[in-house]
């Protein structure tokens, strides 16, 4: 044989051997699978930590401080303050292709600081509450993450790993900011999860969804004396409000439109000269999300002047639906099923059952806990800045079950759970799984070219365009 091609068959042969993993794919998951769970009352405590701190969106210095102190730790190198946000992080370890990110959430909600209780019990002192699971969410990716980091280290797998810190997804749009930065840029794959009551391959897309604040001013006066010369700012939102609702007939039956009024006035015998109220469109298609927010805009001007006051609004968020991976869904799916559901002790089915006893409606059985669902499509529902991430490289997620099955997001018993040993089981199942996962996509190039392919399809000419412009982060947004 020609020298100079035995030479390049070498090479070819030598690189291609670079790509795979040094040991069997099996053994390295095995491994994994023992390491994570050795660490699980590490992670514990990091989740119960930021649990405690229950930061709002934008404002998480804490909780992000921790995840970023844990991945530096554990060898990561971490850029902080990315996208002109001071809580948003990257943290990388190794170099070359595949490139797998791992989002990492990590923000509380306002209005529901709860105990770990089975009875609604509010800590004194404290607004904000994890309903939505973020500290487990963003343990578990970090946990993936380092894990993921041991495997390149020992030179078991080859490529690089960035874990994300993402602030404020609960309205805030966080990562469509970071994605808008460019920091996705060169991502082969995207892994994310989301706490739940259920295990399941994520195949329900989140909805698009646009968000303001519209701040309607007026003249103050004398409510009695001389109200006449007032004009409310409050008539105002009201009246928004109120052909907002009538509008609800005529557009189609998917949108969602909720609205808080965040301030009205402070006396009743003082014509109000300041009122906000605070809007989301939802729709499971962001052009349809796009016109019947331009028509809530409408209602709005035409509140001013009917009032005779005047109006301006602010975009606070806008994110993309969820674009589905099925190729990447179906091998989640796999490695979910070997990890297995969540197991409950006798005394964490009686706590279940007392939560359940809260609902006011029938509830699954608590030992669906350790239920994997089977794969296919499912109901969405909410939002997530996920989704926008999704259109710019390949995504695919699952929930797991970490809280009592039956319990609704955003409310004090999910609460409850994520500050207990029942959110953390779940926790740990999610961190397994996604690091499985990436287990693949960085020993499987084949996955990774028919997940890219899938991905190439879908998005078709659309060209990625952020809801919410290009305006700076709202990082002022739960003021």
């Amino acid at each position: 044989m020609n020298s100079k091609i035995y030479a390049s068959l070498a090479l070819l042969s030598i690189g291609m051997m670079a790509a795979q993993p040094v040991e069997p794919v099996a053994a390295i998951k095995t491994q994994a699978l023992q390491d994570l769970q050795g660490r699980y009352a590490d992670y514990r405590q990091v989740a119960q930590s930021i649990w405690g701190f229950a930061e709002v969106g934008y404002k998480e210095a804490k909780s992000s401080a921790l995840l970023q102190k844990t991945l530096k730790d554990n060898g990561f190198t971490v850029q902080a303050g990315v996208a002109d946000i001071p809580t948003a992080f990257v943290a990388t370890y190794g170099s070359g292709k595949p490139v797998i990110g791992i989002l990492a959430e990590f923000d509380a909600l306002p209005g529901l600081a709860q105990q770990a209780t089975t009875a609604k019990t509010p800590i004194a002192g404290q607004d904000a509450g994890h309903g939505c699971g973020h500290n487990l969410f963003g343990t578990a990716s970090v946990a993936t993450g380092i894990e993921l980091k041991k495997l390149l280290k020992e030179g078991k797998l080859k490529g690089t790993i960035k874990v994300y810190g993402c602030p404020a997804e609960e309205g805030g749009s966080g990562k469509v900011y970071m994605v808008r930065a460019g920091l996705f840029d060169g991502v082969d794959a995207v892994v994310h999860w989301h706490p739940s009551n259920q295990n399941r391959s994520m195949m329900a897309s989140y909805i698009a969804n646009t968000s303001a604040k519209f701040r309607f001013h007026g003249v103050a006066s004398h409510a009695a004396a001389s109200p006449e010369r007032g004009r409310s700012a409050l008539d105002g939102v009201e009246a928004m409000d109120h052909m907002v609702n009538m509008m609800r007939e005529h557009v189609p039956q998917e949108t969602r439109i909720h609205y808080v009024i965040t301030g009205g006035g402070r006396a009743p015998n003082v014509v109000p000269d300041y009122a906000e109220v605070y809007y989301y469109v939802r729709h499971p298609n962001r052009d349809q999300v796009k016109d019947v927010f331009a028509r809530v805009v409408k209602a709005a001007e035409g509140a001013a002047l009917g009032t005779g006051t005047t109006m301006d609004y602010e975009i606070i968020g806008g994110t993309h639906e969820l674009l589905l991976n099925e190729t990447l869904a179906r091998a989640l799916q796999v490695n979910l099923d070997q990890v297995g559901g969540v197991a409950y002790t006798p005394q964490e089915m009686a706590i279940g059952k007392q939560l359940q006893a809260s609902f006011g409606y029938p509830a699954p059985p608590v030992e669906n806990a350790a239920t994997i669902q089977p794969f296919g499509l499912s109901d969405g529902g909410g939002s997530s800045d996920v989704g926008d991430v999704s259109y710019v490289v390949p995504t695919v997620g699952l929930t797991a079950a970490t809280w009592i099955p039956g319990t609704p997001a955003h409310s004090w018993q999910a609460v409850a759970c994520s500050g207990q040993e029942i959110g953390t089981k779940g926790m740990m199942v999610a961190a397994k799984t996604m690091t499985l996962t990436a287990i693949d996509l960085f020993s499987d190039e084949a996955l990774l070219i028919k997940a890219k392919a899938e991905f190439k399809q879908d998005v078709g000419t659309y060209v990625y365009k952020p809801l919410l412009g290009d305006r700076k982060p709202a990082l002022n947004y739960r003021d």
